[in-house]
């Protein structure tokens, strides 16, 4: 395991560009999703459908598609698969119902919610720097919530799915690290999460009773920007970079991506930042950046 204080090493440029690329990446897609010609299922569902072909090109051209897959890392897999489809689904219709900068907040929770399960499950207490950070970040949900009331009569019912969200999330990479511990490469773990994904989601989305196919190209162009960009591109930056840099940096990612989603909606989408919204949002990044360093 990598130590969380050491220092990046001087040939880790590439890896921390990387790292701040991504998360921009990521940080564009309920950018996308608001501004999506679909709804929010159907988005969901075409941000992993038109990212697997290119993922299985990638994964073909690195020589990874063929190897067969254990029973034990199918489980997990589909585990995997399950739980990002849960995330897409309740984080998308989350940025519908409440404003960008809280769902995306409140979506990042999920490291928190990786910490009480392994505490609840496994038994292992958590240190007093992680309930520290749990306080913290509480204090800031409220605060994140309180907001809400003002905003709009649906932004509460968004902030709600934004935690539901940060729950499926923690599932989700609770199981994407059972997969990586049996040895699965990076490109095939996305390629084959994301061809199960797309399964998963594609009877939700027709049950759904949403339009599922874009009226103009603008909003095709729309959903692969959502596909490639922040689902391919992002994920794959992301996960390059944490393979090359000291463990505490993957909270870096995880604070700078809802602190560009507030200033991509607030710039592309014109949606306001208040005051006690803004003043909520900086305690609950404190809250996570607490709880990771507790965790670590």
């Amino acid at each position: 395991m990598s130590n969380p204080d050491a220092k990046p090493r001087a040939g880790d440029g590439l890896a921390l560009g990387a790292l701040f690329a991504g998360a921009t990446c990521i940080a564009l897609s309920p950018i996308w999703v608001r501004v999506s010609e679909v709804g929010p299922t159907a988005s969901a569902f075409w941000r992993v459908a038109l990212a697997v072909p290119l993922l299985w090109l990638l994964c073909a051209w690195r020589g990874e598609a063929t190897r067969a897959l254990e029973k034990r890392q199918w489980k997990l897999l589909l585990a995997a698969g399950f739980a990002f489809a849960g995330d897409l689904a309740f984080w998308h219709w989350s940025i519908k119902f409440t404003s960008v900068a809280n769902s995306t907040l409140l979506a990042n929770l999920a490291s928190i919610f990786v910490t009480l399960t392994v505490w609840l499950v496994w038994r292992r207490r958590p240190t007093a720097v992680f309930l520290a950070g749990l306080a913290t970040a509480l204090a800031g949900v409220a605060l994140l919530v309180r907001t809400s009331l003002e905003f709009s009569p649906t932004a509460l019912l968004g902030d709600a799915l934004g935690v539901i969200t940060a729950m499926f999330y923690a599932w989700y990479l609770l199981s994407v690290k059972d997969v990586r511990d049996l040895g699965i490469a990076t490109v095939r773990l996305m390629a084959v999460t994301t061809t199960l994904t797309t399964a998963f989601l594609l009877p939700v989305a027709l049950a759904s009773g949403e339009g599922l196919l874009p009226a103009t190209q603008i909003g095709w162009l729309k959903l692969l920007g959502l596909a490639w960009i922040s689902h391919s591109a992002g994920q794959g930056l992301i996960a390059y970079a944490l393979a090359h840099l000291p463990a505490a940096f993957s909270s870096v990612s995880l604070l700078f991506q809802p602190v560009m989603a507030a200033m991509f909606a607030w710039v592309l989408l014109a949606e306001p930042l208040v005051p006690l919204q803004m003043i909520g949002g900086v305690v609950v990044l404190a809250g996570i950046y607490l709880a990771r360093r507790g965790s670590s």
